[in-house]
């Protein structure tokens, strides 16, 4: 196992705490459908990214994007009830003691609020989510932003992630990132990784930093 010492863990939801793909790759693929899209290549770009950067990317023309975004939001919440834990992720987070981790996640707060609770979690006191950040992933800011709300250095922080948007932006924060999953592209290269949380580790220490053993 690898030990990694930290200040606080920052944690993506999608893929990292819960899994939801079935879901969101219906959600996609019919979007896709519905406006003449590549729904492979759409999928590939939009795991780990906000929907508004996929829908300006895949429909830069389209004169209101925040409009669109609403209504692949609805959509996710009104289908809601396809979400489970990545298995150990329930008790990996309530290891570990409030102030020490924060979710980090493209979504937006009531979906993030929605997903956690369908598999038992509340929402830290720390939730940086898409209505946070000018610039998500793979942009530091989302990892950026959740560590200053802790008051840690980043770099005294481990990210969890499983998509290469998500991986690409906590290196690039300057904190340790752990992959979880399968991802194995460039980003994820020389990273610690994690098929899931069952052997995830913690020890809080005397000094209140946090003992991760992955």
């Amino acid at each position: 196992m690898t030990t990694l010492t930290c200040r606080a863990v920052l944690a993506d939801m999608d893929g990292t705490l819960v899994d939801s793909t079935a879901l969101v790759d219906r959600i996609w693929t019919t979007f896709s459908a519905e406006h003449g899209l590549d729904a492979r290549a759409v999928l590939a770009f939009a795991h780990g990214r906000p929907s508004v950067a996929t829908l300006r990317e895949f429909l830069p023309d389209h004169p209101d994007h925040d409009a669109l975004v609403g209504e692949l939001e609805g959509v996710e919440v009104s289908g809601s009830g396809g979400t489970v834990e990545v298995p150990g992720a329930v008790d990996l987070v309530r290891s570990l003691p409030d102030g020490t981790w924060a979710l980090v996640t493209s979504a937006g707060l009531a979906l993030a609020r929605l997903r956690l609770g369908e598999v038992g979690l509340d929402l830290p006191e720390v939730a940086v989510t898409s209505e946070d950040v000018q610039v998500g992933k793979p942009d530091p800011e989302p990892y950026l932003l959740a560590a200053e709300r802790l008051g840690v250095d980043p770099r005294d922080c481990v990210v969890l992630e499983d998509a290469p948007a998500g991986i690409a932006a906590g290196r690039a924060a300057g904190a340790t990132v752990v992959v979880v999953g399968g991802w194995d592209g460039p980003e994820a290269e020389g990273l610690a990784r994690v098929a899931d949380h069952r052997g995830t580790r913690v020890r809080v220490l005397d000094d209140g930093r946090v003992e991760l053993s992955v």
